[in-house]
């Protein structure tokens, strides 16, 4: 019994120490709050200077309001593109070669306006091939552009629009950019329209080797014109994003936004812009000329590294070695050497072959240049006057495709022994087809004996050329012949 009062009294001290403790324990848990704070935070991430030397928070607000109006986004179509690679012998076998497989083709890109009047740069492969270019607005009004020029050798091309008074972006002097400036890249990614991105300035003078060209210039390589001295960009770019623009903070066009450098084929960290001292001479020649004024020192030149300065005994590691010339080289008339190491032009230093490339890019044929060189260790300084391509200083026109050149039309002539194992009395082989009007408007394949054109017999590739001179832009055309293999008529008609 003593030991049950026991138990009792227990249970009733520890009852009413427990409810003591959970009165005291909750009425502090009561008192525990979550703070939420309103406004901005007390620091800002970063920070910028003014007009004034004073330090203010990084703002791009006002700089995405300038730039964004200025930015447009293409659209190029090719009506006809032909995919020559999908054949089918079964049918070939009953009915003859196959039709190859048609369709209209789109790609996007950005492009920027540099001038009220309809102006707008963009990348050469935006519009590459392009039938019809499509412009849409900042505020989605859309005009069909024309293309007034282009440069494979910069990827750069100029188009324009049948509108006034539009919002347009001035040029910077991008040589005056610096490696950590803030940029911003304004373009239509993924078909994200007026996608802004920011970032800095990650290097200058990048040469990556994305853009080829056929004949022979101030390059490492020969057989190749192609002027590369990209400004990279960690600022994000992705596909959709060629020909946006580049822009320093004031809202000036530093570079137009060209590649990227992916694994993957979407932003990695490293974009290419190609700079805005580049892009405006380049614009202003495909307006006043149609094509572009390029000074040619005529030379092949290579970067000074470590190996190469003990290899020819150099005692610097910077420059441009010169390695050859070309024929009719400006340089090599002026008097410079193999072997001599560029280290300057004019007041411009150059510390390797792609700064030298970028210079010259900027210059016309007939511009005289002071160039500095280092040879074997003596400082020589030699004036140069650039020439063309052509080594003279004459304006150099646009090429105007003839009407046999912009059908895409390659023929030779057959031997007499084909023609009577078919029981042809005249015809022409179809030797090659490039990317013209044949090849995007019919179903014409390498291979095809013409024999007659508008039901006028041919026998040689000479009277091919000689009726189709004869005719007008938008003239119909007929072709009739056979394939070797298939000897049925067929035929083909386009306008010129």
């Amino acid at each position: 019994m003593n030991k049950f009062f026991q138990l009792v009294i227990a249970a009733i001290l520890g009852s009413g120490f427990t409810m003591v403790a959970n009165q005291w324990y909750g009425n502090e848990n009561k008192n525990v709050r979550i703070e939420h704070i309103n406004g901005v935070p007390a620091t800002s991430v970063a920070y910028t200077v003014n007009e004034n030397g004073e330090a203010i928070p990084l703002d791009f607000t006002g700089t995405a309001d300038k730039v964004t109006p200025a930015v447009v986004y293409i659209r190029s179509t090719q009506e006809n593109p032909v995919y020559r690679n999908s054949r089918d012998p079964l049918r070939e076998f009953f009915n003859g070669p196959s039709p190859m497989q048609r369709g209209p083709s789109q790609s996007s890109g950005s492009g920027v306006i540099i001038n009220k009047n309809g102006y707008i740069v963009t990348n050469n492969h935006v519009v590459q091939g392009a039938d019809i270019v499509e412009v849409t607005m900042s505020d989605n009004s859309t005009y069909k552009a024309e293309v007034i020029g282009t440069d494979p050798d910069t990827d750069l091309a100029v188009i324009k629009v049948n509108h006034t008074d539009l919002p347009y972006l001035s040029f910077a002097n991008s040589d005056e950019s610096k490696v950590g400036q803030w940029v911003l890249a304004v373009g239509n990614p993924f078909n994200l329209n007026s996608t802004v991105t920011a970032g800095i300035i990650s290097a200058k003078g990048r040469n990556i080797n994305i853009i080829n060209s056929n004949s022979r210039n101030e390059t490492e390589q020969l057989g190749n014109t192609a002027i590369e001295s990209f400004i990279q960009t960690d600022a994000a770019i992705n596909p959709g994003n060629s020909g946006g623009a580049l822009v320093s903070l004031d809202g000036s066009l530093l570079g137009i936004n060209t590649a990227i450098a992916s694994p993957t084929g979407a932003y990695s960290g490293y974009g290419f812009a190609v700079p805005s001292n580049i892009v405006s001479k380049v614009t202003e020649d495909l307006i006043a000329y149609g094509a572009v004024q390029r000074g040619w020192l005529g030379v092949t030149v290579q970067n000074v590294t470590s190996d190469l300065a003990k290899q020819e005994m150099l005692d610097r590691n910077e420059g441009a070695f010169i390695v050859d010339f070309a024929e009719n080289s400006s340089a090599k008339e002026a008097g410079l050497q193999k072997g001599d190491v560029v280290i300057r032009m004019d007041e411009s230093e150059i510390k390797s072959s792609t700064a030298l490339i970028e210079y010259v890019g900027q210059k016309r044929p007939g511009d005289k240049i002071e160039i500095t060189v280092d040879r074997k260790g003596k400082i020589v300084e030699v004036p140069v006057t650039l020439k063309n391509r052509n080594g003279d200083v004459t304006t150099v026109k646009r090429e105007e495709k003839d009407a046999v050149t912009s059908l895409g039309l390659s023929m030779e002539n057959i031997d007499q022994k084909i023609l009577n194992r078919l029981d042809l009395k005249n015809g022409v082989r179809v030797s090659k087809l490039e990317n013209g009007k044949i090849a995007r408007y019919t179903e014409m394949r390498e291979g095809f004996i013409i024999t007659h054109i508008d039901d006028q017999p041919v026998k040689t590739a000479k009277e091919v050329n000689e009726i189709l001179k004869k005719k007008k832009e938008g003239d119909l055309v007929t072709f009739s012949g056979i394939y070797e293999d298939f000897p049925r008529e067929y035929i083909y008609a386009l306008r010129m």
